[in-house]
């Protein structure tokens, strides 16, 4: 082996990183992020049984109520609820949605919802940590 065979190269590596642009806020995509993070953080009471008693005992912080809950006394007494200890809630168009949102369903091998469950209200406990969804939220309560 001779030395003058030797060849030193620099090789330079060039990574591209795509920025993901960030889908514009609506209400719902909003109420989808808080109500993912505040599940991650366990914060999260889904059902009648269990928002009467957060709202109760006066852990909520924010109500999520569906405009199309079967029982009219339901939706009654969670925003009766609500107004009583002042605390703020927001209407979801559809229960199944509401549902799924709040992690009462099976995902699938593809990342599709499967046997979702409906729920007429889920009461957040605790947020978790702030996002723009939040502050979104926050801002369009302060509006109404």
């Amino acid at each position: 082996m001779s030395e003058e065979g030797d060849v030193a190269t620099d090789v330079e590596v060039v990574v591209e990183t795509s920025v993901v642009p960030e889908q514009p806020l609506d209400q719902n995509t909003a109420i989808k992020m808080v109500l993912k993070k505040a599940l991650i953080h366990d914060g999260l009471s889904r059902g009648l049984r269990e928002c009467v008693k957060a709202l109760d005992k006066r852990e909520a912080q924010l109500c999520f109520i569906a405009e199309n809950c079967e029982e009219p006394g339901y939706t009654n007494l969670i925003k009766a609820l609500c107004n009583e200890h002042d605390i703020n809630y927001l209407t979801v168009p559809n229960n199944k949605e509401l549902g799924e949102w709040a992690g009462l369903c099976k995902i699938d091998k593809e990342g599709k919802a499967r046997k979702v469950v409906r729920c007429s209200a889920v009461v957040v406990k605790n947020f978790g940590a702030d996002s723009d969804a939040l502050t979104y939220l926050l801002e369009l309560i302060k509006t109404k």
